[in-house]
């Protein structure tokens, strides 16, 4: 049937900001949806607060709302834009919950909006735990035997009929969030109780364990004739008991008989006609006993999801675009194949080959966490690989993780070594943890059995004897040392072997085992994803490397290059903290622009959740691990026909810096900034010489190689310092040390971390106001786009600093110097392209002084937030100007602004209940959300919506704050108490208010007594906590405070200055409220 002509604007709810659970999937199948449906002729309205993402561009939607995603603010949008519908599948489970709570407060009923893609019974029979096991019973499919509770008392009586070990899944949460398992009566309690909190609807299904059993999903797309079809099976290589999105999966599903695929793949079509997901996609989950063949069905999304992305890049299909036409009346059969362009969508994609999803895991951003895996996701990205053999794909899928690994490495098992060995490797595979997987090969190379392995790992036989065969043929390569014939060099090749890895495997160099295997012509063939095993010629050159076990690759090459002019783009490669969607932001905006101007765009990527990977992104993707093995094999198939004009490395983040310099070895033109400039910004030494020699100045500091050197530099500089190592990202391995003993502690990591390059210690401007500032140039003009004014003070890592443009406290002469430096820098490095610079502005003597902190010749991750608040596709202009073009003539100013923007960050610590949410300058953010509005207290009010603080109006506020905070606290506390609040305090800090004439009452401390002030936040009694603190003691003390301020979803303020800037946000909110106003506005 057609598209309906019965609506005519359409609503997207966005996913909001990066969390762990709901990662850049959603910009992803968001970007899909708003640009189908435009161009079918709707009008789309969008509500999302991630200015990182590519859907909140500008010219994707018609009204594009950065705004909190929340019901109170989308009723806003809702009542401002009337839309006839709402499309609530494609923004996680943050846009079915709000579709959920919109229906509840009547808000759909009052304004005459209709929910498609999803109606309202079928999100709440799927997400509601007890409604979906009522409907698995009535279509005659098993699931666990399981029991709905909203208390302890009546959890206790489930557990009684379920018995331990048990699953906790709170309903309507997402990533698992809340949930575990749990083996004690006691962890049991705890695991409730956290379930409960964290389920929107307060409760949790108690479910009877099905540990080490397998985990298959099916993705599913239905339309409103029943046509359904399957578009992937995935399999979990880890048993049931790690959550989905922690698992490596692979498909199609490895261990599947054709009977037993049917029977799931008709229980998937059964599950989502019974549930009432009449169009779009879903992904139903089940869970398949080793022993006797029993199936049971865990659950269903009925949303796009993180596997519908990964099944999407894996098979080709579109599944967000495909369900977002459904969702308008469209049928399957209606809708064409863009891949091959000869078949229908109702076509079921077929696989000819392997993908692999590995989990990229930052345990190293949170220091006493545990890295154990369970039901609740803790991986912050993930890479994809692609290849003819599972082994292939597998192996291609380690390197593409950016972990240091080139292969099944050998890991660092606690204790190995010492003796009983046998045991240490059986207790290393009994937990799952992110090193398993390498455990399980060094298990292999120590002798233990495929089925001693599988005893205690349950990970299934089959995969077990893949990995064995990889050992095997490692073991092979170390005693025959590099094949002397193209036929065995070959075979190790399709079996997935790095140069690296088979380097390290015979004692030789990267570059010398590449010269090897060119000499005897050994080359992967590149074949195309076509969705239908090669049945049909695929049109879209999207394409995955393979090395074929026989034959001459060019008998099975598809490259079919081109001899148009090229430019590749290296991408970012899997998230993780302090590299994201920031950086592929900039990628596509690059590939974009330059497609426009005539350019071929290669993308080099491996990053599933990604738009960059989308098919249609750029004109030729290559899903590819971003090593230098692997993007020169792609360049020099490129550069057989056409002229690759060069490689653009500095919108990726330092993923394809890295390979920088290999690639300038080997001939390959790097665009836009030089190799060497980037290189001497990054090298502490370098870029102090520099420095010097313009006359722009830094914090007092030294460069130490070894730890004498860095305690003889500690010992003229003087305490507190901050240790910077070179060539890092998210400030990893920088700390603020704050004594000698720090110092012995501290120096090593940071030496490693660093390798053989320098260490930089800086005096720390304590009391210093940071800035951010972006600029670009084209090597001989520069534009300054964005001065951003942090709001934590210097010290606290840019990426997890709230910032604000324009600045909200610096003065004009503050401003016009920072502008000067900036472009005094830029000429200096001779930027072509864009460029980041940190400043610390510290008074001293009544003077304004000027510091730089550091320098990123390149895209930084405030370059989306900069682009969307000043209207300038920055990253579009930076790819044109390193193409050649002038920036004049490309980039206008944009004059003053009338609003304010304030960027603020998104923390996990709910995921990582042992750290403590103190920040420093190691990045710990995952995401960011953006705050817009007239006035600078309305932009921060909103940022801080978005990210989930929810300001209070009225109630309590504990305020406890180390000495030197105590004056500076004055203004805050009056001014909470002039809107009505009521202070409480600890000892010290009440003494000094009441003293200054602020009522404030008394709570005691946790060492002084019950009631304590953590026994009042967990009662619910305080609505905001003020805590600063110093020294290690007063960390320790202060650290429970905090905790139960993540546990009881209390926002919570670590610094002076933001607490303040707070509390004016409070007080303007309570005089003026808020409104809602589209982008295209403001721009």
């Amino acid at each position: 049937m057609p598209k309906r002509t019965d609506i005519s604007s359409i609503l997207i709810i966005g996913a909001g900001p990066i969390i762990i659970g709901q990662a850049c999937e959603f910009d992803y199948s968001g970007t899909q949806a708003c640009r189908a449906l435009r161009n079918e002729g709707y009008r789309i309205i969008l509500v999302n607060s991630n200015p990182a993402t590519i859907m909140t561009d500008p010219s994707i939607a018609d009204a594009t709302y950065i705004e909190p995603v929340t019901a109170e603010y989308v009723e806003k949008v809702i009542e401002k834009e009337r839309p006839d519908a709402i499309l609530p599948t494609m923004g996680g489970q943050t846009a079915l919950n709000i579709a959920l709570e919109l229906d509840a407060k009547n808000v759909l009923a009052k304004y005459q909006v209709e929910l498609i893609g999803a109606d309202k019974d079928a999100i709440a029979k799927a997400e509601d735990r007890q409604l979906f096991r009522k409907a698995m019973d009535k279509i005659g499919l098993e699931s666990p035997a399981s029991h709905l509770v909203n208390s302890i008392s009546d959890a206790n009586k489930a557990l009684d009929k379920i018995g331990l070990p048990a699953i906790i899944r709170p309903s309507f949460t997402l990533g698992g969030t809340g949930g575990g398992i749990a083996y004690n009566r006691q962890e049991f309690e705890q695991i409730v109780t956290g379930g409960i909190d964290a389920s929107p609807v307060g409760e949790v299904l108690v479910e009877e364990s099905v540990l080490g059993w397998k985990e298959y999903e099916m993705e599913v797309v239905r339309d409103r004739h029943d046509n359904a079809i399957i578009i992937c099976s995935i399999e979990n290589i880890d048993p049931m008991g790690v959550h989905t999105g922690d698992s490596i999966t692979v498909a199609p599903a490895q261990t599947l008989t054709d009977k037993e695929f049917q029977i799931m793949r008709d229980a998937s079509i059964a599950v989502l006609r019974e549930i009432g997901v009449e169009t779009g996609g879903s992904n139903v989950q089940f869970a398949v006993n080793p022993e006797n063949g029993r199936m049971v069905v865990i659950e269903m999304n009925p949303r796009v999801s993180r596997s519908s992305a990964l099944a999407s890049k894996a098979t080709g299909f579109p599944i967000a675009k495909v369900a977002a036409l459904l969702a308008v009346g469209y049928t399957l059969d209606e809708l064409s194949n863009e891949i091959t362009g000869a078949t229908p969508a109702s076509f079921e994609p077929t696989l000819d080959y392997v993908v692999t999803k590995i989990p990229r895991f930052a345990f190293e951003k949170f220091p006493g966490s545990d890295d154990a895996l369970t039901t609740s996701m803790k991986s912050v990205g993930e890479a994809m690989a692609i290849g003819r053999s599972f082994n292939e794909s597998f192996l291609k899928a380690l390197c593409s993780l950016e972990t240091g690994l080139d292969g099944l490495t050998t890991p660092k098992i606690h204790n190995l070594g010492q003796g009983d060995d046998r045991n240490t490797l059986l207790a290393s595979l009994a937990v799952p943890t992110p090193e398993r997987i390498l455990a399980v090969g060094e298990a292999l190379r120590y002798g233990l059995s495929v089925q001693e392995i599988h005893q205690v790992s349950k990970i299934d036989p089959w995969f077990l004897r893949q990995f064995e065969q990889i050992i095997d043929a490692e073991r092979i390569l170390q005693e025959n040392g590099l094949p002397a014939d193209h036929q065995t060099l070959q075979k190790f090749k399709s079996m997935g072997f790095s140069d690296a890895r088979i380097a390290s495997l015979v004692n030789q160099t990267e570059e010398e085992v590449r010269r090897h295997r060119h000499a005897f012509d050994v080359r992967p063939s590149f074949r195309r994803i076509d969705t239908c095993a090669a049945e049909f010629p695929a049109r879209t050159p999207y394409m995955y490397s393979a090395y074929e076990p026989l034959g001459h690759w060019e008998d099975s090459c598809e490259a079919a290059v081109t001899d148009l002019k090229k430019i590749i783009i290296l991408g970012g490669g899997p998230n993780r903290i302090g590299q994201g969607i920031e950086f592929d932001y900039c990628c596509c905006h690059a590939a974009m622009a330059l497609s426009a101007d005539g350019y071929e765009t290669i993308m080099i990527n491996c990053n599933p959740e990604t738009v960059s990977t989308d098919y249609d992104t750029s004109d030729r993707l290559y899903f590819e691990p971003l090593t230098i093995e692997n993007v020169l094999e792609i360049i020099d198939r490129e550069q057989a026909q056409g002229t690759v004009l060069g490689v653009i490395v500095q919108f990726g983040g330092q993923t394809p810096l890295k390979l920088a310099e290999g690639l300038e070895k080997a001939g390959v033109t790097i665009l836009g900034t030089s190799p060497d400039m980037i290189d001497l910004a990054e090298d502490r030494e370098r870029f102090k010489d520099l420095l010097e020699r313009i006359g722009l100045q830094q914090p007092k500091n030294g460069i130490a190689r070894s730890r004498s050197e860095a305690l003889a530099i500690a010992d003229q500089l003087n305490y507190p310092l901050v240790i910077r190592p070179s060539y890092v990202l998210g400030g990893r391995a920088m700390e603020i040390v704050r004594d000698e003993e720090h110092l012995h502690r501290y120096i090593d990591e940071a030496v490693v971390v660093s390798g053989s390059s320098p260490i930089l210690l800086d005096s720390y401007l304590d009391h210093a106001i940071e800035v951010d500032v972006d600029a670009i140039s084209d090597g001989e003009t520069v534009h300054v786009a964005g001065i951003m004014e942090h709001i934590e003070e210097a010290g606290i890592h840019s990426g997890d600093s709230a910032c604000s443009l324009p600045p909200f406290s610096l003065s004009q002469d503050v401003i016009d110097e920072l502008k000067q430096q900036t472009i005094d820098l830029a000429i200096a490095l001779e930027v072509k392209g864009l460029m980041n610079i940190q400043f610390a502005i510290k008074e001293i003597n009544g003077k304004q002084e000027i510091f730089i902190l550091e320098v990123n010749p390149r895209a930084s991750r405030t370059v989306p937030f900069v682009a969307k608040a000043i209207g300038r596709p920055l990253p579009a202009i930076a790819s044109q100007v390193m193409a050649g073009q002038k920036l004049d003539s490309l980039y206008q100013p944009p004059g003053k602004l009338k609003h304010v923007a304030v960027k603020e960050a998104v923390l996990p610590f709910a995921r990582f209940p042992q750290t403590d949410v103190i920040l420093g300058p190691e990045m710990r953010s995952t995401g960011e959300v953006m705050g817009i509005g007239p006035s600078f207290e309305e932009a921060f009010l909103k940022s801080q919506q978005g990210a989930g603080n929810m300001l209070p109006h009225e109630g309590s506020v504990f305020l406890s704050v180390r000495d030197e905070d105590k004056q500076d606290l004055l203004e805050t506390a009056q001014l909470l108490h002039q809107a009505g609040f009521r202070l409480i305090a600890t000892g010290g800090t009440r003494l000094f208010l009441t003293s200054h004439g602020i009522p404030v009452d008394h709570v005691n401390k946790v060492l002084e007594g019950r009631p304590h002030i953590v026994d009042h936040i967990k009662n619910g009694d305080v609505q905001l906590v003020i805590n600063t603190t110093d020294g290690a003691q007063a960390l320790a003390d202060s650290f429970s405070i905090r905790r139960s301020t993540v546990l009881m979803k209390v926002p919570y303020f670590t610094t002076i200055r933001s607490a303040l800037i707070a509390s004016r946000a409070i007080v303007a909110q309570k005089d003026q409220g808020v409104e809602v106003c589209p982008l295209q506005q403001y721009v």
